[in-house]
């Protein structure tokens, strides 16, 4: 017992200090988000936001597809016709991000699946001599989720999809500096709900995010099952709480462009990808390796597409500003991202960096080596290294080197199909893009799916309502057969 209560402090621990990393609490909240408030989801303690989910779930379970329809298009209605005021929300609060991405990030709900996944794979059968087998796609319960402050709101929002296509409901342990914004967006999506089909507090969350709270959600007994956010730690310590887990790891997305790449189309999707959000996205494009004999063209095509080149003076002051070092402060492996720069704006980068970029400018590059700390780790800024490499082969072998086994996200830029294909089992990420920007792969001007919890450790990829589902068997013996 003892064992456990330690293992469920680390996680709990490990969380928190992830949710803290990037931003401290706000002096005051959001003008339009209680500071405390009267249920519709809010509650003051762990134990009240659980139980009032559980009692939900009874009722959310036994809904038709049909009414867990209308509960999902509620929260996508909501998520479109407030987009301007939810997206303002959230950058005032969390101070990280672009407030054009933040609306269309919302806006993209549409994208997310729901009761269409049921629908299409949410039973099948089978008989022989013996009898006769139906299965089904059961519900867990009442699921734990952690929101990061990157995405606070579309991440509750597309998660509430998916969790109430499935029968579940959901208690949300947000990052403080996202708490507000996401405590007033689940308490309009509980109040229509409520209105609409008469079921309160489908999803619930907490008015106060502490170290003890997020203790008590992963060891509630009435949590039947964990959707966390966070690096290594967190997830080996989740694996060992008894619950099952499913884990959004973190991510390093390398971009290799190679002699046969559309130059001028690359440029413009890393651009697009690697800009939204000011690189906020896990899947963004985070350094690219380009082949040597065209990376003078595709440099030319990156300014042609608007990104800044920085020299090699400049990208020295971004990294001492940018960046922290143990030690003597010598060797990428001990940089640290300082919080002061995550999602910041090209302006705030610009300046660290000594120069002045054009306005309008969505994205800083320059070049660097393959061990430079902006390649190494995941910085979440809008700058993009450039590093040359001898052919696609070592740009392939360096993009495994700078993902670090993540699996998270790859891209390729190349009209040979087998030199993607080569780098795609190089890689064996859970997203692969090739010749297309990233959102691509979520949907986003591209054939995927949607979503902003991308199980990459514990294997689920981008997660669907099916995700959320426990498969369920029923048997009929010696019956209902007609041979």
């Amino acid at each position: 017992m003892q064992i456990q209560e330690q293992v469920i402090a680390e996680i709990a621990k490990e969380v928190v200090a992830r949710l803290r990393i990037q931003m401290q609490l706000p002096a005051k909240p959001a003008a339009t988000a209680p500071a405390h408030a009267a249920h519709d989801g809010v509650f003051s303690t762990v134990d009240e936001a659980v139980n009032a989910a559980f009692e939900a779930q009874i009722k959310v379970a036994a809904m038709s597809l049909e009414d867990r329809g209308r509960m999902i298009e509620i929260v996508r209605r909501i998520c479109n016709d407030r987009r301007e005021e939810l997206g303002r929300m959230e950058l005032e609060e969390t101070k990280v991000g672009r407030l054009d991405h933040k609306i269309l990030k919302l806006t993209n709900m549409r994208f997310v699946q729901g009761v269409e996944a049921m629908r299409a794979s949410g039973s099948s059968a089978r008989s022989d001599s013996t009898g006769l087998c139906i299965i089904e796609r059961a519900p867990w319960g009442v699921i734990g989720m952690m929101l990061p402050v990157t995405h606070s709101v579309p991440t509750m929002a597309a998660n509430a999809i998916n969790i109430l296509a499935a029968g579940n409901t959901a208690v949300f342990g947000p990052h403080p500096s996202g708490a507000r914004v996401a405590q007033y967006a689940l308490q309009l999506f509980n109040r229509e709900i409520e209105r609409e089909l008469g079921v309160a507090n489908v999803l619930t969350t907490i008015i106060e995010p502490s170290i003890e709270a997020a203790k008590q959600i992963f060891n509630h007994p009435k949590i039947a099952l964990l959707c966390v956010t966070g690096g290594p730690v967190v997830v080996q310590a989740a694996s060992k709480s008894g619950k099952r887990v499913i884990a959004a790891g973190p991510g390093n997305p390398p971009v290799v462009v190679d002699e046969t790449a559309d130059l001028d189309r690359a440029a413009r999707c890393i651009i697009e990808g690697a800009a939204f959000d000011n690189n906020l996205l896990c899947i963004g494009e985070k350094e690219i390796f380009a082949v040597a004999s065209v990376a003078d063209k595709f440099i030319e095509a990156m300014r042609r597409a608007g990104a800044y080149q920085l020299d090699a003076a400049a990208i020295e002051r971004l990294t001492k500003a940018a960046f922290t070092f143990d030690g003597d402060g010598k060797g990428c492996a001990r940089a640290h991202v300082k919080k002061d720069f995550v999602g910041k704006d090209v302006a705030v980068l610009a300046a660290a960096a000594g120069v002045r970029a054009p306005a309008g400018t969505q994205l800083l590059f320059g070049e660097t080596n393959e061990d430079h700390p902006f390649v190494v780790e995941e910085q979440m800024m809008p700058f993009i290294p450039v590093v040359r490499v001898r052919d696609v082969d070592a740009g392939i072998a360096a993009s495994v080197k700078a993902e670090h086994g993540y699996r998270h996200t790859a891209i390729i830029h190349t009209q040979n199909v087998e030199t993607a294909t080569r780098m795609a089992r190089a890689m064996n990420t859970t997203l692969f893009i090739h010749n297309a920007a990233s959102p691509a792969s979520l949907g986003v001007g591209g054939p995927g799916y949607f979503s902003h919890s991308i199980a990459t450790p514990t294997g689920e990829g981008i997660t669907t309502p099916l995700t959320f589902t426990r498969e369920r068997q029923m048997v009929v013996g010696n019956a209902l057969r007609i041979v």
